[in-house]
């Protein structure tokens, strides 16, 4: 039988945290591991998969310790069986083109488009174009197998709608509490019945399609902010369902970003963790006081968390796409933000956050 254990921390002191050092993830790293995988034997399952994990990793195998990034290869006329999890996907294609059925629903997509799958919604992948496809697929699998609850169907059998139950309204008022949640003193807190709890208010998960040319079109407006702006040029990929949390994801969110050329960004930092894939341009990122250098296709663990960093372009516009937990950590009530190492930092979701010196819009 297994015995517990007491850890004494009796008058400790508070510990820093242990960041992981940033890194990059080469393009030709990338390259030569699509060139690997498309030289496989087709899998039973059709996944040609990667996990392009940090050398710190350990339970979970994630780029950051709870964002799982896999790098997925389809060849022309493949398709993967059917999957559902209880992890959520942001899904990107960096090379070709295909399309995604989930939940019944087919979308075709190209370069650089991005979207969702929401959790245990059944779906597949395939490649109907005559080149190779390759996606990176960010997920919060890295965090669920931390937590040991990461559940994953391969080929699942189609799921049914659940007919209503059908009961008297004197089973009905049975199943109910007479009491209700109800307040229990001046301070606001409450109690709630077991039959509430069990039974929370449902929002709709949808999978939803962000095509990069309809994006782009948006995104290099925001070029004519001029030099003086002192935000960062970027649109979040906003799902709805995630509300205050400003989500693409309940995990995570996803922003697109385009950076003219020669723009330096002010140092911050914030305890959510990101993930950049630059698809054009060249810069460079300074995390912690290190200076490391990207490229187009080159996949950045930027920001592990509470490091401050800032970026930097060369001479030529950057696009790139940024994968953060910050939803996450807002819903945790654990996000800290300082936007200007000169200001004090806020708990952003439960203060309030930053301004930039542009209007609101």
């Amino acid at each position: 039988m297994p015995q517990h254990r007491f850890i004494d921390r009796t008058g400790a002191a508070p510990e820093p945290i242990a960041l992981w050092p940033s890194i990059v993830i080469p393009k030709e790293a990338i390259d030569a591991e699509i060139e690997r995988l498309a030289s496989l034997p087709r899998p039973r399952n059709g996944r040609r998969r990667s996990l392009i994990a940090h050398p710190q990793a350990d339970a979970g195998n994630g780029l950051a310790p709870g964002i799982e990034v896999a790098l997925e290869v389809l060849l022309p006329g493949e398709r993967t069986l059917p999957y559902r999890q209880n992890s959520t996907q942001i899904n990107f294609v960096i090379r070709g083109a295909g399309h995604s059925v989930i939940n019944g629903r087919r979308r075709d997509v190209a370069l650089y488009d991005v979207w969702n799958t929401p959790s245990m919604m059944i779906y597949w992948h395939g490649n109907d174009t005559s080149q190779i496809q390759a996606r990176l697929t960010y997920s919060n699998a890295a965090l669920l197998e931390k937590l040991n609850i990461h559940y994953v169907e391969e080929d699942p059998k189609p799921v049914e709608k659940v007919a209503p139950e059908t009961m008297s309204e004197e089973d009905r008022k049975r199943r109910k509490s007479p009491f209700g949640t109800f307040q229990l003193n001046a301070e606001g807190a409450f109690l709630m019945p077991y039959e509430t709890l069990i039974n929370p208010p449902a929002v709709e998960s949808k999978a939803l399609h962000w095509p990069w040319a309809e994006v782009k079109a948006h995104l290099d407006k925001l070029e004519a902010l001029g030099k003086d702006y002192v935000g960062r040029r970027l649109y979040l990929l906003y799902n709805p369902m995630t509300g205050r949390t400003n989500g693409t994801t309940p995990n995570f969110f996803a922003t697109m970003t385009i950076r003219p050329p020669r723009i330096v960004d002010r140092p911050h930092r914030h305890t959510s963790a990101a993930i950049n894939y630059y698809f054009h341009g060249r810069g460079r990122s300074t995390v912690e006081g290190e200076v490391l250098e990207w490229k187009a296709g080159d996949l950045m663990l930027s920001a592990p968390g509470w490091a401050v960093h800032n970026h930097a372009s060369y001479d030529e516009h950057v696009y790139e796409l940024t994968v953060q937990d910050q939803p996450l950590n807002i819903a945790m009530e654990s996000l800290l933000w300082q936007e200007s190492l000169k200001l004090p930092m806020a708990v952003l979701g439960q203060q309030e956050g930053f301004g930039t010196n542009r209007a609101a819009g």
